[in-house]
């Protein structure tokens, strides 16, 4: 008889649900259903928690109705990161609006912080002070609407980031794990627990907060069904995990709206300045560290030259229009249309297209939007070189992904190896795999001969051309930072 896992993957516009096979050893069905984001002010971004909720239950339901309960082993969650949700720990429906990780409602505040502070936040939680994460959001509603604090002197009151509330949906338990938890800015990722001295800070009391466990252990039976909840853990480190990079020095890339580079550093936080360090997951009572870039346009970089340019119809035409050139013609596009992220930390930046000539097509200018992608990228892994932790190879993952001229251009500028995975759901197999670990379907060994790779780009570039377009890029990027 098949047996299969859930792997539930919550994001910021969808939710959805994979169901994997784990005689076949692959997806083998999809369920999704969108939601909407909502905008009371500029620059705040909310959503409906309960309707997140019923839209992920449906895609579950949806599944489980194709094979039958007794089939199920088990379940995972992965979930969009920093989102803070409130809720009556009593009836477990939202007092307000989830506030997304991208609303910026909360940037004075962040900008009042003294340096003291700020030098603790980071050595504390690997993270820059930013309102991206969950401590400032959390703060707001306690300080803003009354129903929190109402419930609070109750003490019948939860506050957690997306995962908590949809684990407390699903099984009646209160709880985070460490990867989500060291993205709210108020965890000590040396002590594994929340910060009192953040704590007191933020003004947020420690009952409020949900119970910190491994991305890898039985929660409890979801629903009525007789399966359990085996795995949380965060989407950016869920597709690290689903990527299979476990050990020292394996990073991945993920293009999506935005990128992000995470970098196994072992079972060692390293703080370091332009970089965050996070939890990247917890197994087996040990826990294991990332560091982290943050690329604020991806694939949005490829909208804007399809929507507002007009230059293409089909983001798949990008590709063969970028390698109709033989280069950009001296052309760099520096997409900072929301500021730009690592190393840089500006949010002042703005886009640019510089180099432009009589002889520029549209052709050059797409060329140049992907390759902002991969001079990015190297950024960020520059950083992270240097830390003497050799970078043996860049799995990638994401709608961007799909671009070969976009991956065979990462490895040339990079000079490192980059490897496509072959299972494009790589942030939803995280989850699968830590819930198959939870439920000892799984071990490490095994998990490691089932990931595969789809294709592999080794450099073509000579250091003296690399060089000389990284070059062109750095004062690009200047010009953008309006130096």
């Amino acid at each position: 008889m098949k047996k299969y896992i859930i792997g539930i993957d919550e994001g910021t516009t969808s939710c959805r649900s994979v169901l994997y096979d784990i005689t076949k050893n692959e997806i083998v069905d999809i369920s999704s259903c969108s939601f909407k984001s909502i905008y009371p002010k500029s620059g705040w971004v909310e959503q409906n928690a309960e309707q997140i909720y019923r839209c992920q239950l449906k895609t579950i339901k949806n599944l489980i109705s194709k094979v039958g309960e007794k089939n199920i082993i088990a379940l995972g969650i992965t979930n969009q990161r920093e989102t803070v949700v409130a809720w009556n720990k009593q009836t477990g429906k939202p007092v307000y609006n989830a506030i997304v990780w991208q609303c910026r409602r909360t940037a004075d505040f962040i900008a009042s912080i003294p340096q003291n502070m700020l030098s603790k936040i980071k050595q504390k939680t690997g993270l820059i002070a930013d309102a991206y994460f969950s401590a400032s959001k959390i703060k707001w509603l306690i300080d803003n609407v009354p129903e929190v604090n109402n419930l609070l002197k109750q003490d019948n009151l939860c506050i957690g980031t997306m995962d908590s509330f949809l684990a407390y949906k699903l099984t009646g338990k209160f709880v985070t794990d460490t990867s989500n938890a060291s993205r709210t800015m108020l965890f000590n990722i040396h002590t594994l627990d929340w910060d009192d001295e953040l704590l007191n800070y933020f003004n947020i009391p420690r009952s409020a907060l949900p119970k910190v466990i491994s991305s890898s252990e039985i929660v409890g039976n979801v629903l009525k069904y007789n399966f359990p909840l085996a795995s949380i853990i965060g989407d950016q480190q869920s597709s690290l995990f689903g990527q299979g990079c476990f050990d020292l020095g394996k990073a991945k890339a993920t293009y999506g709206t935005g990128g992000f580079i995470l970098l196994n550093t072992g079972k060692k936080p390293i703080i370091i300045d332009k970089l965050l360090s996070t939890v990247a997951y917890t197994i087996n009572n040990q826990t294991y560290y990332a560091l982290e870039g943050s690329i604020y346009s991806a694939s949005s970089t490829v909208n804007f030259m399809k929507d507002n340019l007009g230059f293409f119809f089909n983001p798949a035409d990008t590709a063969s229009m970028a390698k109709s050139v033989k280069n950009t013609n001296g052309v760099y596009f520096v997409p900072a249309f929301t500021g730009l992220g690592t190393p840089y930390w500006n949010s002042n930046a703005r886009a640019i297209i510089c180099g432009i000539n009589f002889d520029t097509k549209p052709e050059h200018i797409v060329r140049a939007g992907l390759e902002s992608m991969a001079y990015n990228t190297k950024d960020i892994l520059d950083c992270m070189l240097k830390n003497d932790i050799s970078i043996k190879e860049l799995k990638v993952d994401g709608g961007c992904s799909k671009n070969t001229f976009l991956l065979q251009f990462l490895a040339d500028i990079t000079n490192v190896k980059v490897i496509k995975n072959k299972e494009s759901e790589a942030t939803a197999m995280g989850a699968v795999f830590l819930a198959g670990l939870a439920t000892k379907t799984f071990n490490l060994s095994g998990i490691k001969k089932i990931i595969k790779s789809s294709d592999i780009y080794k450099t073509n570039m000579s250091q003296n051309v690399r060089d000389w377009l990284y070059f062109g890029w750095k004062n690009a990027v200047d010009m953008a930072l309006f130096k």
